[in-house]
């Protein structure tokens, strides 16, 4: 078993705590872009060929893979131990190189970047076994780089006049050439990182061009939610991506991988099925719980796309009449078991109702188990303030990175202008403190408002 799939020990290191400030400016008084716009990074003639050339790369490894079911030939000890040995100072020789900004993005990386990648990981894969594995993998080390490189520049703005990560991005993609070519698995990871940095550069129209490379990588190898190790942690941090690039499509498209085959376990078609629910319940981690509740989203948008598909095409998928509201409900009392069976840490939380929204004493809470179309919890508006709340509460980049999207659906629902400003400045905030492009959705709710938001104090 390689340490891709057992995982390395995990080492506590402090992440860096940023609070939004709720009535003024970002911490760093930085100051994005209301709508997405390319910077020289994106547009940059080296950074679009290299982007073309991994995508390729991944395409074809996935392609000659799933064609010929080879793997990696085991290789003799002695000679991996060699290789570790020269893979070490070739890796020390490229933290040496940058005088020394690249040992400010590798402490970058763990301290603001590998937090919000570890959001359900309390083992902290990236964070810990991430790093010391790229101590031998110089091609991991600059995925690692560039990708800390590139949210450093992003959360400088208009401010960065040099794209370190452009030169990273290139040394892992070139080193990255012949580990695809040898099938090795540690590929997963550092694409992964690399689909994180081109996501963040993009536009939102781009983001599922970025994931479909990483979704055939999965396939192609076999991992998925319940691998073990270090690839499941990376599969489930794919899958929240991928979430987002679904929900981002506004009912169009589901999720890349098929989460409900997410295990070899779960090969029923359709809507979670008892299966799957057993197959989290077993895991006595309370990290599985959390990754399940991502698992229900992803079943969400493929029941909502399935449902735009019968309505706009007319394609023929059960999501008709009575057959439709049985899948929805079935979706629903799946929910329900999810909150029947969350742990202690994941129970409601007490929150106080300052306007306009609700904050949560511990974010990330759910609203109580009813049955829908009762009580409170029936009204899209009520939901949707929570959502607000939590955000506004939470200051862990997780959870700020990861609400962007459920802050769109959420926020085309409030009506009062009191609202609409709290809410575009938390947006305005999360791309200052984070780096992740957020502000392109502002423009999008103003469409939806019928009206322009004032920037005043911001």
């Amino acid at each position: 078993m390689t340490p891709w799939q057992s995982g390395v020990p995990a080492a506590a290191t402090p992440a860096a705590a940023h609070a939004i400030s709720p009535t003024g400016l970002s911490l760093d008084g930085s100051s994005p872009s209301m709508t997405w716009r390319p910077d020289e990074f994106t547009l940059n003639q080296g950074y679009q060929e290299y982007r073309d050339e991994l995508r390729s790369l991944i395409f074809h490894t996935a392609q000659s893979h799933g064609a010929s079911g080879s793997v990696a030939p085991p290789r003799d000890p002695d000679l991996i131990a060699l290789l570790a040995e020269e893979q070490r100072r070739e890796t020390a020789t490229i933290l040496a190189a940058g005088a020394g900004s690249r040992v400010k993005y590798l402490a970058n990386y763990v301290d603001q970047v590998a937090p919000w990648l570890d959001m359900f990981d309390s083992d902290r894969a990236f964070g810990t076994q991430i790093t010391s594995l790229a101590r031998t993998s110089p091609a991991l080390l600059y995925s690692v780089l560039a990708l800390s490189a590139r949210q450093t520049e992003r959360k400088a703005g208009g401010r960065a006049h040099s794209f370190d990560s452009l030169e990273l991005y290139q040394e892992a993609i070139r080193l990255l050439a012949p580990l695809l070519e040898a099938r090795d698995v540690q590929v997963i990871p550092i694409c992964t990182l690399l689909c994180c940095l081109e996501m963040m550069s993009a536009s939102a129209q781009d983001w599922r061009k970025h994931l479909e490379g990483c979704a055939a990588l999965f396939s192609t190898f076999g991992v998925h939610g319940f691998s073990g190790g270090l690839l499941q942690a990376v599969f489930w941090c794919y899958a929240r991506m991928d979430v987002c690039g679904a929900l981002i499509s506004d009912g169009t498209e589901s999720t890349l991988l098929p989460l409900r085959n997410g295990s070899p376990l779960i090969q029923r078609l359709g809507l979670p099925s008892p299966n799957a629910r057993a197959l989290f319940r077993a895991s006595p981690h309370p990290d599985m719980h959390a990754n399940y509740a991502v698992y229900l989203c992803a079943c969400a948008c493929e029941l909502l796309a399935q449902r735009t598909r019968f309505l706009e095409l007319g394609e023929r998928n059960g999501c008709a009449g009575p057959g439709f509201e049985d899948r929805w409900l079935a979706l629903w009392d799946e929910l329900q078991a999810w909150l029947a069976d969350r742990p202690r840490t994941s129970s409601p939380p007490r929150s106080s109702r300052p306007a306009p929204f609700p904050r949560s004493s511990t974010p990330a809470a759910p609203p109580p188990p009813r049955r829908p179309g009762t009580g409170s919890v029936a009204s899209p508006l009520w939901h949707a303030k929570r959502v607000c709340g939590i955000s506004w509460t939470n200051p862990h980049h997780g959870c700020l990175n990861n609400a962007i999207q459920p802050l769109w659906v959420a926020g085309r629902l409030l009506t009062h202008k009191s609202e609409h400003q709290v809410l575009v400045r938390l947006i305005w905030n999360i791309e200052a403190l984070t780096g992740w492009g957020t502000c392109w959705r502002i423009a999008d709710l103003e469409e939806v408002w019928g009206y322009r938001v004032k920037r005043s104090g911001f």
